[in-house]
């Protein structure tokens, strides 16, 4: 039987390995309560997980906030994951997910939880293309177990759900915000990753803010892809990839290649020796921070705060 350390040491070195945890759980199905199926939350995400406390009702909140317990000692507000979902659950809500996004804190109110399941992030792809709705940013492929046919879990975009839960809480990013205009050598750009369309949209208003030209993409495959490529052009014309690439911004959770290979394949890579990178993420807290400095990404920056990202960015690109 192996230790809470051995536990421990294994999922933190997951992300040498393009590997990650999921925990799969269930919200219900339609009204009946039928048809009930898998969603799943990064375990790096989750705090902890227990049995439903009891929750207390806060005058005047938003729809789907079900209200705050006090878990202990901190007020943490609790969200009514199936009625966001559009589901029933049939059992009710029995388990709350204790989360960390962003360096904050939030509870989710869930039917079930059925396991952790352990994968490559080439089993999971995005869902732009399917009739996902926006807070399902991936699907991941189960591997079929004991004669079970393979089974698909709908991953959530944490970061649409609390967006549309609270919209007034979206950052403002005003020039003020960023500072003066940063620029670099003409006819370059930063390469963005990020699967989340919510971050996308925040990612490219701040990079605009800040008078970067930006090139924009949707994993770190994608991301590891479009840098070869410019690279092959660079080298074509007898550039270098830095006259075309000034920097490289990457989220670390993104179906196919993870921001961790991603930055991992650039440093080890020759032909891009020198080359910045810069992780921003929605994973916080000192295990994930130490892990980025681990791939030896050049900084850390927690989604989502404009400023932060531009005084990284300045002084990485030495302005």
């Amino acid at each position: 039987m192996k230790s809470v350390q051995q536990e421990v040491d294994e999922r933190s070195n997951l992300t040498g390995t393009n590997k990650f945890e999921l925990l799969l759980f269930r919200l219900g199905g339609d009204e009946h309560g039928e048809r009930s199926e898998l969603f799943g939350i990064n375990v790096f995400k989750i705090r902890e997980i227990v049995a439903m406390p009891e929750i207390t009702a806060v005058a005047g909140s938003m729809p789907h906030v079900l209200g705050v317990v006090n878990l202990r000692g901190q007020i943490i507000q609790v969200l009514d994951l199936p009625a966001i979902a559009g589901v029933k659950p049939k059992t009710g809500l029995n388990i709350m997910l204790v989360t960390e996004f962003a360096r904050t804190t939030q509870a989710f109110a869930v039917e079930s939880v059925e396991e952790i399941v352990r994968l490559d992030w080439n089993q999971v792809m995005s869902a732009e293309r399917t009739a996902a709705s926006g807070m399902v940013t991936s699907i991941a492929r189960l591997p079929a177990e004991n004669g079970e046919p393979e089974r698909l879990a709908q991953v959530l975009d944490v970061e649409t759900i609390l967006r549309d839960m609270n919209p007034d809480a979206t950052p403002q990013i005003t020039q003020q915000t960023v500072g003066a205009k940063i620029h670099i050598k003409p006819g370059s750009v930063i390469l963005a990753a990020d699967d989340s369309v919510v971050a996308r949209a925040l990612i490219e208003e701040g990079l605009n803010a800040m008078g970067l030209p930006f090139v924009m993409t949707k994993s770190g495959k994608e991301a590891w892809d479009q840098l070869n490529s410019i690279a092959n052009t660079a080298e074509a014309e007898g550039k270098s990839v830095h006259d075309k690439v000034a920097l490289v911004l990457t989220d670390l959770e993104m179906p196919e290649m993870d921001g961790f290979t991603l930055t991992r394949n650039i440093k080890k890579t020759a032909r891009f020796g020198g080359m910045s990178v810069v992780i921003h993420s929605s994973l916080s807290g000192t295990t994930n921070e130490e892990h980025v400095r681990n791939v030896q990404a050049d900084a850390y920056v927690a989604k989502f705060s404009a400023e932060d990202l531009a005084t990284t960015l300045r002084r990485l690109l030495r302005q």
